[in-house]
């Protein structure tokens, strides 16, 4: 059975549908921020779990295929080391993952947080759109208007 699932979910099948995958998410996030959908299916476990499922396929996938896990701790040598290593499709994939999840985890904290302070869908629209992209600066531009909207500077809750 593995197998017959290796076959179908090729790794650039699996580029492909998590790329599609996350979008209906971040429509969700962006447009329907309130909705009763938006908390059921974004801002909980789901999108978080599923990413992981995928996570955990992949290097089981690696794993067997022989993939050297312990060259994966070469990034922290040096821009070179990270550089050879985002040459290996096994890594990219893994790490474009776990970048996908982390960036919709933070699109849902902003979400989340908003709700708080009742800070409307609109203002936080553009955060999200950035966050998508390039999540810490989105996270960070986010920050910057909830200020205004909590009335204090807080560097952590």
């Amino acid at each position: 059975m593995t197998e017959q699932i290796s076959t179908f979910f090729t790794i650039d099948m699996i580029f492909l549908w998590i790329n599609i995958g996350v979008i209906p998410f971040w429509f969700i996030l962006m447009f329907f921020p309130n909705s009763k959908v938006c908390g059921v299916f974004v801002s909980s476990i789901f999108p978080i779990f599923t990413l992981s499922v995928i996570y955990l396929y992949l290097v089981y996938y690696f794993f067997i295929s022989g993939y050297d896990f312990t060259q994966n701790f070469s990034l922290y040598l040096g821009l070179d080391s990270l550089r050879e290593l985002s040459s290996e499709t096994a890594f990219l994939i893994i790490f474009w993952t776990h970048f996908l999840a982390i960036n919709l985890f933070c699109g849902s904290w902003i979400v989340s947080d908003s709700r708080k302070f009742s800070i409307s869908k609109v203002l936080i629209f553009i955060p999200l759109i950035i966050t998508y992209f390039t999540g810490p600066i989105g996270v960070f531009i986010y920050w910057l208007i909830r200020i205004f909207y909590a009335k204090k500077i807080s560097l952590y809750d």
